[in-house]
Order: structure tokens, then sequence, then C-alpha cells
């Protein structure tokens, strides 16, 4: 063994804080997506390291506890400010050798002052924080100046910051996102066929050809396409559903105007058309359970899109935009169908159609979508890769 290894051998599991943004409470199948990842990467994590992970106390929770292996630390949350202040407290106590944060760039910043020795690592869940009206270039310059790495979900994301901040290309890491193989499970099995047809008698469509949106339903995932579109499918397959699963808000079900003026279009056709409310991210896997094909029409800047992996595990074939990290996930043709924005008309419907019609082709982009998840977008792999990482950082002691 090499001294290195010997070394490594010795010491005690490296300490891992995780510094959550404090906008919702973790965990939570109510909370957006960057808890969710947070959290299927440190039960993933717990396995080499010790893992803390740091968010807003509720009623509802325990200031301190342990779940699958993970230690939970809640503070108070006023604002921003009083929160990363309580946080910084917490941290002064458990002394990590790492401090992840995530998706606020100026907490790093903020703990680079307090906690010197410790090597802090910025992970970016979108463009939204690291864009105005949220932050301006130079204030971003200095926060990503004080992180020791800069990990991001797709290289589309690591362009666009690199093209923001060039100074901080250096130590901009990309690292996929993955999905919870145990609960998102093919659609094709033995096991999954009882379920979907449960689901789907108790919703009426027994003998109906189901298309899935899952997502929030913002202007910027593009659900307004989907209905345009569905004019078209219904003329060629009236048989056809669209299910729309989610709402404007995490957690809500207030309607925005933009989710109104949806509504609207799809009273226009309402035996063709079903919206979903809000539901917690732990029901969401049997919803993909009864898809024939999943629709992810976002617009442009979507850093990685989960739902297209947890379409992927459940078998189910993908028609997406081309927009973002999503093309980083879906092979054009081999696990669904690649849409460009310029043709988003034409090209949206005739690919579900496509699909629909056959399905030989999609139960064959189903299965190579799940061997496709397992090779690249498991919790297991991000986690090993996010470890290693940090192992190499601790021993080369990175402090620029």
């Amino acid at each position: 063994m090499s001294k290195e290894g010997d070394y490594l051998s010795k010491e005690r599991p490296m300490k891992i804080a995780i510094v959550t943004p404090g906008s919702f409470p973790i965990p939570s199948g109510k909370s957006s997506s960057v808890e969710q990842v947070v959290q299927k990467t440190a039960e993933q994590l717990v396995k080499q390291a010790r893992v803390c992970v740091l968010g807003r106390s509720t009623s509802f929770q325990a200031i301190r506890e342990n779940r699958n292996g993970v230690s939970y630390i809640r503070v108070r949350r006023q604002n921003s400010s009083t929160y990363i202040s309580q946080i910084s407290k917490q941290l002064a106590r458990l002394k990590p050798a790492f401090i992840q944060v995530d998706n606020r760039p100026r907490f790093v910043r903020y703990l680079r002052k307090r906690h010197p020795r410790a090597i802090l690592g910025l992970v970016l869940h979108s463009t939204f924080f690291i864009s105005r009206p949220h932050i301006g270039s130079k204030e971003l310059k200095a926060c990503l100046r004080a992180a020791h790495v800069i990990i991001v979900n797709s290289d589309f994301l690591k362009q666009f910051l690199a093209q923001k901040v060039p100074s901080a290309a250096h130590k901009i890491v990309t690292q996929h996102l993955g999905v919870d193989v145990a609960k998102f499970t093919s659609r094709w099995s033995e096991e999954s066929q009882e379920t979907r047809l449960e689901l789907l008698r108790k919703l009426g469509y027994e003998n109906r050809k189901i298309i899935l949106f899952v997502g929030r339903l913002i202007p910027k995932k593009g659900v307004h396409h989907l209905l345009n579109a569905m004019r078209v499918i219904i003329e060629s397959e009236p048989n056809a559903v669209l299910i729309i699963v989610g709402g404007a808000f995490y957690g809500s079900g207030r309607l925005s105007k933009y989710v109104k003026n949806l509504y609207k279009l799809g009273n226009k056709m309402p035996q063709n058309v079903r919206f979903i409310p809000y539901i917690s991210h732990p029901d969401i896997p049997k919803w993909f359970q009864i898809a024939d094909v999943v629709a992810v029409p976002s617009g442009e800047g979507e850093a990685f899109g989960l739902v297209n992996v947890e379409a992927m595990a459940s078998g189910v074939p993908v028609v997406a935009a081309r927009s973002g990290g999503i093309q980083e996930v879906i092979k054009d043709g081999t696990v669904g169908y690649l849409i460009e924005a310029s043709r988003m008309n034409e090209d949206l419907p005739r690919y579900i159609l496509r699909l629909l019609g056959d399905a030989e082709l999609q139960r064959a982009m189903g299965e190579q979508g799940i061997q496709r998840v397992h090779q690249c977008f498991t919790w297991e792999r991000a986690a090993e890769m996010r470890y290693e990482l940090y192992r190499k950082m601790k021993v080369e002691r990175p402090f620029s």
C-alpha cells in the first residue's frame, strides 16, 4: 500500500457538513429538488464519510436527529442572514473538514471568512442563483473566489458559469445527478404491471394511451407547448390522455396566472387532459408507471432535469426539448427524442404520436433508458464521485 493509502486508511472517516438553502425543510417530500438531491446524495455518502446536513427548523421535526445514517441539525430561519449566522455557529462546533453549500453562493463567501481551515464547496443546481436579478456579476465573482471547488450537475451549467466568471473556470467540476432505482422501477416488470393497472382503473383510463408531464407549472417548463401539441395529437390519436402532475409552487396548491391559463387550455379538451395537483415526491414513481411517453418541453437553460432520469429508470421513453443539460441525459433516438426549440410545434406532436403508435418502440427505448440509468445516473455513482473528489482535495489541501 502506498504511503498516501496507508495514511488515509488510518484516518477517521472524513467529516462533511452540507448546508442547505433553508427555504424548505429536509428531509421532506414537499421540498424542492435541491433538498431531494441533498438527501439522496447524503444517504449514499455516509457509507464512506460522516455526514451532517444543516437546514431550517420546523414544528414537525426534531432539532437534532439521525436518519439513515445521516445527522440532521436544524436552526431557526427568520431570514437568510440570521439563518447562515446560526448555521455558522453549528459549524464551529462540528469542525468539519468539508463544508458543502448548496445553491447559495453568498453563503460560501460568508463561511469562508469564519471557517478558514475548512475546504468549501459550492454545489449549483440551476442558473437562477448565479444570475440577475438575484446576484450581480461583481458579487458573484467574489463569492466564487471563496469556494475551493464548484460542483455543477451538467456540462451546460459548467460552460454557462465559466462564461460568466472565467476566473473560476479552473475549479468547476461536472457531476451528474442520479435516481433512486429502488423506487423508480421498470413499468415493464410484472410487479409494476399490477400497480399500473390499478391506478389506470382508478383514473378511468384502462384502455387509454398516456402522455405524462411531471414538474412545476411555470413558463420555463413549457407545459403550454404540450397543451398546444395535444390539439394535433388527439386528431390522430383520440384515445390519448395528457396527465399533468404538478403545481406552480413547491408543497402548495396555489394557482398562478400561468396555471389558470393552462387550465383554460386543458378545459377545451376535457376528455384528453387531466391535471393532478402538486403531490409529494415519494408518490411520484407510480405515475411514471402508467405512462406510455413522458414529455419534457422545457425552455432554454434547463440545467439537468431529474424528471428525465426518473422516466428512464421507469422504462418510459422521453420526448424532450434539446435544452441545456437535458441533451447530456437523453440520447436522441435511443431512449427517446430531442426536439429543437424552433421546431417544437411540429416535432413535439410528431414524436409523441410515433411512440404512442408503436408499443414495441416504446418498450425498446424504455429498456435502453433503464440500462443508461444504471450505467450513468444512480445516487450511488453520484456519491462515489463526490467522495472521490473530496478525498483528493483533502490530500492536496487546496487553498486558492
